[in-house]
């Protein structure tokens, strides 16, 4: 039909667009419903389809994956296209469709006819490409060539079920190339995205790796131009491919047809279809997913037809069933839950900083290393660096510039970076490229670690500016003032769980604040880092006599590519020139900047409601941390029914919401001696000046004896002590710098997890899961007075830091610190001047942070009634073999690991070790040389870290090990029997516990074979935690990647690794078990109105509530392990078999 594609007259095509698509495919009766105008459209097609057909033979299908990536000018990545063998099968189900092979009624002739004209022409196709692939792939090509689809898989609505299950055998691919789409129609360029999707669409070995994700992205993309042509081609294509539209397309359609204007009778029949395909028109607002002005686009279309219509309000989601929590959720009673103390129009300010934060995207704070004095070489060094760092600037927009012109002159159906390097403003890239620059370590960083690094903050920055376009960002600011009178303490609403008001607030709003973004798989971040450390590379030069004018003028490069070798593997760094440390170095500039996220929030995190939506306001954050490129996780959680995350959710929103403060006189003694060269002792870092210098080479003279060997071993050693002492030093740096940024301010730390259900705060250097410094220096923002025990929990707890008294009961620890109550007042008062008794305790900077602590109660004119911030934990003891000893119902190893009533706190390592003990008297006994050489060598403390480790699947060789390095510590042990002596150590340490652990080792040989035949039979390990959250274990047979500054190669095995899966499963099922008594600790703590918050198995709580918090706990404990836990991993382990899974 002239001119129906661009002049306008889209009615024609409209009126015959939706009888096109129907279940069956396209029947006469239908086209004999739309008369003349139906045939001559569908003729139109057909023929226009043979036409691109016939055009696209002069184009080779056949894509050489190369191991060699072109020069940076043409860099770009490419998704691999499938190597089919054999015939191709039959179109699939995809997406919840019906095979078009099983349509009720027959396609017209000119269908038939051209699927059976490409069913010729794929077969000699198939012959060309396998030729031409031999011919063409150099030899090694095999081994890092990326994962290839199996021919005659589908890729749609069951899709993400084989996903899941065989990690990334899909998605990977699948994620390229959406986000690449996405990407081209955030510039607003369907065009683009239009012909890459259709190279994939017109071959049937490459429209495999096509789901109906993809063609509904580029539907909302021709829809917000109002192109209602291009929407009835796409859902032609959808036809084609075997695919049935989803809610989402007709969402799109709608949203096209709102834009356009289109004709009632034409809104019509797409609403009849989109019945007709089982769905309903309140779906579309309940489900669909909208962004910027989708949603009244719709509406506005359908109130063409349905002038009165008003979409149903979103139902409250369902209650969460699990047994354990089923009186939790329950809403038969009243509840109450405990309120921040801040007000509404204090939290409302804090979230408006915390927004400004987040769309800034970094931050600069003050560094809080002491100040040089400002020396003339200082003020010159500075000059020289802001001189240079300007002309880094105009070099690297130029060539960055160049490059982009040039990607943008390539084939635009062939996937390149140029969408990605079009995203942000120019200046944007280079900023980030140059703050990179500043913060690289003197002895270089992994290519891999820097691309990824650069590619992520690329993404995040990308992330922001979609959100802030789409509208969301109003969105969250509005439910968010309405959210904080849940929390705010002068607002009387507190009948809620964060998640469930939330949940009610958006679903009053009417939308959904979920968005349509597409997370970008690892490879296309490595790689967009990889061209920017490439232009790094080429671009950032400097005079080689910059620092030293006599020698000669030469333009030197800044960075240099290297490699090292760790375990035989071969890794690619980028290393600064010396010239540039030192420049860095003389400057001593005394700031530092960091992206958004790594600083704590300034207002309560937004809640978890889903997989996809919680913690940072505008900053994306994954629910649950992964393996890079790993995405059976996610889509396992997004099958999972959404009431089985609900305890989930709830319990990482409570630890969230919890406000922190600084311990500022604490902080001020640990920057103190951070500036004043630091202390080994205290474990705070020196800096590199205190480094060793090789002391051979400083006394080499004429004659004196020295092999160039033993000068290279020492001056090795002395480059990685610089090295590690670099990294200590600056992770400290980065520490203090953001706790003295924050000296003043409340805070929170957003939480998720791990696959295996354990959670971790968000922020990455400073946060409570750190080492001692970071912990002493944290206390709750929220006080309570101390009450009656208060004062004494404060006393334990001090001793317990001090590792003393470990085999002593609470009353005689309680004794002991009041005879010791001198050295904690003169610590408290004098930390660095007086007898310093702190110093020599196990967990110094958090004994001293509790000296004072418990000064300032002393002294306080009633203790009982002094508010206390100071956290005091309760740790587990041998948390994983408490664990194993309950599923077990082993009762000695019950009552070692304390959960049988004692009169005295039970020491499981102490325990093994005096049954150890007693096996080597025996065998001393009858003569064995080498436990009569052990003879007073036994102690806990050599025994300790296997006893902790075996719970997590470590080995006898592993063990050896480890009691190895600890013999090797004791003075008068003879060394050379160190090695018969741990091999004997380990036999008896395993005998000991399999003895006072009955149950504990058929258990883990259970795990251990059941895991074994699961992976040997092709599966990855699957659970569900008794919470209902679902686990996979990410452990596959991954070849390496590939990864170089133009571009990178990376492949994902479909097998998974039957020795890590086995190996692996005991320990992630303790874990995730671990996981669970924690979480339900944690809600139920929240429900009696504590602070609660955990280090895995070490919980923390105000003084005054230690008492409650650990009634909660052995509630918890029992009632977990009340379930039948082994029997319903059993069943479930089964359930694939019974199915006729593999």
């Amino acid at each position: 039909i002239p001119g129906i594609e661009e002049t306008g007259a889209m009615e024609p095509l409209t009126l015959s667009l939706w009888p096109l698509h129907s279940p069956g495919g396209v029947t006469e009766p239908m086209l004999g419903r739309w008369g003349v105008m139906g045939h001559e459209l569908l003729l139109w097609l057909v023929l226009e389809a043979r036409v691109k057909q016939l055009q696209a033979d002069n184009v080779s299908e056949v894509t050489v994956d190369r191991v060699d990536v072109a020069p940076l000018r043409k860099s770009s990545f490419r998704c691999p296209a499938p190597s089919p063998a054999g015939k191709e099968p039959a179109a699939k189900v995809r997406e919840g469709g019906v095979s078009s092979s099983e349509a009720p009624s027959q396609p017209s002739r000119w269908v038939e006819k051209l699927k059976k004209e490409k069913c010729i022409k794929h077969k000699r196709q198939l012959k060309l490409e396998q030729k031409f692939s031999a011919a063409a792939s150099p030899p090694g090509a095999e081994r890092a060539s990326p994962p290839v689809l199996e021919p005659g898989k589908a890729a749609g609505a069951k899709e993400s079920q084989g996903q899941a299950k065989e990690g990334n055998k899909y998605g990977s691919i699948q994620l390229i190339i959406m986000s690449y789409l996405e990407s081209c129609l955030f510039l607003r360029q369907p065009e683009r995205a239009q012909q890459c999707l259709m190279f994939y669409h017109r071959s049937h070995a490459r429209r495999k790796l096509l789901g109906i994700k993809m063609y509904d992205i580029l539907m909302h993309g021709w829809a917000k131009k109002g192109s209602l042509n291009q929407i009835g081609r796409l859902f032609f294509m959808l036809e084609e491919a075997g695919l049935k539209p989803n809610l989402s397309c007709f969402a799109a359609a709608l949203e096209c047809m709102g834009r356009a204007g289109a004709p009632a009778v034409v809104i019509k029949r797409c609403v009849q279809q989109l019945e007709e395909d089982g769905f309903n028109l309140d779906e579309l607002f309940k489900d669909a997913v909208y962004e910027e002005d989708e949603r009244e686009m719709v509406l506005k279309a359908i109130r063409i037809i349905k002038p009165n219509f008003q979409p149903l309000s979103r139902p409250h989601s369902e209650i969460c069933t699990s047994p354990l929590l089923r009186d939790f959720y329950s809403k038969e009673e009243p509840v109450s839950y405990p309120k921040l103390d801040f007000s509404v129009c204090e939290l409302q300010e804090r979230f408006r900083q915390q927004l400004e934060m987040e769309a800034s995207n970094t931050v600069t704070i003050s560094s809080v290393e002491s100040a040089k004095p400002l020396t003339e070489q200082t003020v010159k060094a500075r000059e020289v660096l802001t001189a240079l760092r300007s002309e880094w600037r105009k070099s690297l927009l130029q060539t960055l510039q160049e490059s982009k012109i040039h990607m943008a002159n390539r084939r635009s159906w062939q996937m390149s970076l140029y969408p990605y390097l079009c995203l942000l403003e120019d200046k944007e890239y280079v900023d980030i490229m140059l703050q990179s620059l500043s913060s690289l370590p003197p002895q270089g960083e992994s290519l891999l670690v820097l691309a990824k690094e650069l590619g992520t903050k690329i993404y995040n920055k990308y992330a922001v500016r979609k959100k802030s376009r789409s509208r969301l960002m109003e969105k969250i600011q509005k439910i968010y003032d309405e959210y904080v009178q849940l929390l705010a303490k002068d607002a009387q609403l507190d009948s809620y769980l964060p998640r469930e008001y939330w949940e009610k607030l958006e679903a009053s709003s009417g939308s959904s604040l979920l968005s349509k973004d597409c997370i970008w798989p690892h490879i296309v971040m490595v790689q967009l880092g990889a061209h920017m450390v490439e232009l790094l590379v080429q671009v950032i030069k400097v005079q080689s006599n910059i620092l030293n004018p006599s020698l000669e003028a030469k333009l030197i490069p800044v960075l240099y590519h290297v490699y090292s070798f760790r375990s035989s593997r071969q890794i690619g760094f980028i290393k600064p020139h010396p010239i540039l440390t030192q420049i860095l170095s003389s400057a001593a500039e005394t700031t530092l900047t960091f992206d958004s996220f790594v600083m704590p929030m300034l207002c309560p995190p937004v809640p978890w409601t889903s997989p996809h939506f919680g913690a940072y306001i505008l900053l994306p954050t994954k629910l649950m941390r992964c393996v890079e490129g790993a995405i059976q996780h996610q889509l396992l959680l997004e099958e999972c029914p959404r009431s089985n995350l609900h305890s989930v959710l709830d319990a990482l929103n409570q630890l969230g919401n919890c406000p922190w403060k600084i311990n500022q006189p604490v902080l001020d003694i640990i920057i103190s001696i951070f500036n004043a060269k630091g202390s080994e002792k205290l474990d705070v870092p020196p800096p590199l000046s205190e480094a060793p210098k090789p002391s051979v080479a400083l006394h080499v003279g004429p004659g004196t004896p020295w092999s160039k060997s033993s000068l290279k071993r020492e001056l090795t050693q002395c480059r990685k002590k610089m090295a590690e002492m670099y990294s200590l030093r600056m992770d400290a740096l980065y520490k203090l710098s953001i706790a003295n940024h924050m000296r003043d301010k409340v805070f929170w730390f957003p939480h998720n997890m791990d696959f295996r259900g354990r959670t971790y705060p968000c922020p990455p250097y400073f946060n409570h899961l750190g080492s001692d410094i970071t912990r002493a220096i944290l206390l709750f923002a929220e006080g309570k007075p101390l009450g009656a025990r208060g004062l004494d929990w404060l006393k334990i707890h001090l001793i317990n830091l001090t590792g003393l008294k470990k085999k002593n009961s609470l009353q005689e620890r309680l004794a002991y610190a009041n005879e010791i109550m001198e050295e904690i007042l003169d610590s408290a008062d004098n930390p660095l001047t007086g007898r310093k008794w702190w110093m020599d305790t196990d967990e110094p900077w958090q004994a001293l942070a509790c000296c004072m602590e418990i000064a300032k109660a002393l002294r306080s004119p009633d203790p009982t009634a002094y508010i206390s911030h100071f956290p005091i934990h309760q740790d587990g003891s041998c948390n994983g073999l408490q664990h194993y000893a309950a599923l077990g119902r082993d009762v000695i190893g019950a009552t070692s690991v304390n959960l049988m009533p004692c009169d005295s706190p039970q020491d499981v390592y102490s325990r093994v070790a005096q049954q150890v003990e007693e096996f080597r008297k025996q065998d001393a006994q009858e003569g064995m040389k080498v436990a009569q050489v052990l003879d007073g060598f036994i102690s806990r403390k050599v025994v300790k870290q296997t006893v902790m480790t075996v719970v997590y699947g470590v080995t006898r060789y592993g063990g050896r090990l480890q009691i190895e390095k600890r013999l090797k510590e004791i003075d008068g042990f003879p060394q050379e029997y160190v090695w018969e002596a741990s091999h004997y150590l380990v036999q008896q340490v395993f005998s000991s516990l399999k003895e006072m652990f009955s149950g504990t080792r058929e258990i883990q040989i259970w795990l251990t074979e059941s895991a074994r035949l699961i992976a040997k039979s092709g599966n990855t390990v699957e659970w569900v935690t008794p919470l209902g959250l679902p686990i996979v274990q990410p452990y596959h047979r991954a070849k390496s990647t590939v990864v170089s500054a133009k571009g990178s190669r990376g492949t994902g095995s479909l097998k998974p690794d039957t020795m890590k899966q086995k190996n692996a499963f005991p320990p992630n099922f303790i874990h995730s078990l671990d996981s669970t008594h924690m979480m339900l600790t944690a809600l139920h703590c929240h429900r009696r109105g504590l602070t609660f918050v955990s280090v895995h198995d070490c919980y923390w709580t105000h003084a005054l509530t230690v008492d409650v918090m650990n009634q909660v706990c052995r509630e918890q404990f029992v009632e977990l392990h009340s379930q039948p836990i082994l029997q319903d991993l059993s069943r479930f382990m089964l359930s694939p078999a019974l199915s006729g899974a593999p």
